[in-house]
């Protein structure tokens, strides 16, 4: 079920969150440029990936300020504003320490605010990131100012059409009905404006100089192939990050929900608790992983109901049915309805 989105006061500004799980470790995910904490549970492989982290994690979420349902700003934050956000959630759920997983442009801030607040960082995640944007005279990673800037002056189809930043050279992962949600993700978490003058933002940033700083456990993770971040950018921090961890995956995707999940997931479960849970993770997906009520909306949906009609069968709302629709469909790793009806008796739902 999707969880509730609650509020955190930082100055002026109010961050939306939300909490996930109920692990031993606190897991604070820094978010891409933009995000938005309930659109994301609309897309099953997304809501996949949430629970698989929160199977061993009291996993956090939020928008960054002027993103999603967190309030607006006229203008992109700074990063020391984006580092206070940080710390204004963890303290609204609790959290005196956490470690913080930092997802492309969210790991660039995760690493700033553990080299800011070691006290509060027990440790650093990092996928698809970078301490340097463009490529430079002594940084030979990423595309030149001019580059950019061109991809930056044609991202707004994307919140039309679900384009990726890579030409429109989509791949099987990305199909059709995922870009649809794509586009609306987009247009509810950020204006075209407003994302592209966070990565124009993006590209003045350099915290090279922050990397020896970092004195807490970092597991670095990227692909080998992301068509968005050059996998030498990774590289770089595994050799400017003191004791740091390098695992470099298959894959050409950035969006780490596309792909292969568990890869990421697991590697993340082993260095934050020393172990990998498989028993956990079978429980937390497929048909045994489904409470009462959700193999009641299963069953019915499976049967061909709309969600109106399993509201009015089950004596529910229709928000509510559609909510355990999203996490069922994470738990049993189907896309649609149309695909749930087809594998009904091969998920065992009956």
């Amino acid at each position: 079920m999707q969880p509730e989105t609650r509020y955190a006061r930082s100055g002026p500004v109010s961050i939306a969150y939300q909490v996930i799980g109920e692990g031993p470790t606190d897991l604070v995910l820094v978010p891409g440029f933009v995000s938005h904490v309930e659109v994301a549970w609309e897309e099953p492989r997304l809501a996949r990936f949430l629970t698989r982290l929160a199977s061993f994690a009291r996993l956090i979420v939020f928008d960054k300020r002027g993103t999603g349902m967190s309030d607006p700003v006229a203008s992109p934050p700074s990063m020391d504003e984006r580092m206070d956000d940080i710390g204004a959630v963890m303290d609204a759920v609790g959290s005196a320490r956490a470690a913080i997983f930092g997802i492309s442009e969210g790991g660039t801030l995760s690493l700033l605010f553990a080299a800011s607040h070691a006290e509060r960082t027990q440790a650093v995640v990092l996928y698809g990131s970078w301490a340097r944007r463009l490529a430079g005279p002594d940084y030979p990673f990423g595309p030149s100012a001019a580059e950019l800037e061109e991809v930056i002056n044609g991202m707004e189809r994307a919140w039309a059409s679900g384009e990726w930043w890579n030409g429109g050279h989509s791949n099987a992962f990305d199909d059709a009905r995922h870009r649809r949600w794509w586009a609306r993700y987009l247009r509810m978490a950020a204006s075209p404006a407003m994302a592209q003058n966070v990565i124009r933002m993006n590209m003045r940033l350099d915290i090279r100089d922050v990397l020896p700083r970092i004195d807490v456990p970092t597991l670095i993770l990227h692909r080998t192939g992301d068509s968005w971040i050059d996998v030498g950018h990774a590289r770089y921090l595994a050799q400017h990050i003191p004791n740091a961890t390098y695992v470099e995956l298959p894959g050409s995707e950035h969006r780490p929900w596309l792909g292969d999940v568990d890869a990421i997931a697991d590697e993340i479960e082993v260095f934050l608790t020393g172990r990998k849970s498989r028993p956990r993770r079978r429980t937390n997906i497929g048909v045994d992983s489904l409470s009462r009520r959700e193999r009641e909306v299963a069953l019915l949906a499976s049967r061909g109901e709309t969600a109106q009609e399993i509201a009015e069968h089950l004596y529910m709302s229709k928000r509510t049915v559609e909510s355990h629709l999203v996490t069922i469909y994470a738990k049993l790793g189907v896309h649609a309805k149309t695909e749930l009806i087809r594998r009904a008796a091969e998920l065992g739902i009956s």
